[in-house]
């Protein structure tokens, strides 16, 4: 690889605001922060809304939809198709 080419990849921990869980991974971000990880090495921290810990397709914590609700509120905006088409 070119010398200065490309952007510095080093340790970085990711942390979910919501849940508090985090997850030490290699990454170009940079941050002020600081965290010392379980190792005993201190690691620029980044602070994330939304990890597989708090995001609701992988928690299972989806929301249900009425899709009988939905299709009557469909054909009430626009009519049923005469015929059956």
């Amino acid at each position: 690889m070119k010398k200065g080419l490309h952007p510095d990849y080093h340790p970085v921990v990711f942390q979910d605001s919501s849940t508090g869980d985090a997850f030490l991974t290699r990454s170009t971000v940079t941050s002020e922060r600081t965290i010392e990880w379980t190792d005993g090495n201190t690691y620029p921290l980044v602070l994330v809304d939304v990890s597989a810990w708090s995001h609701p397709f992988w928690t299972g914590a989806r929301r249900i939809m009425d899709t009988a609700g939905q299709v009557e509120k469909f054909h009430r905006r626009y009519g049923r198709r005469a015929g059956g088409r």
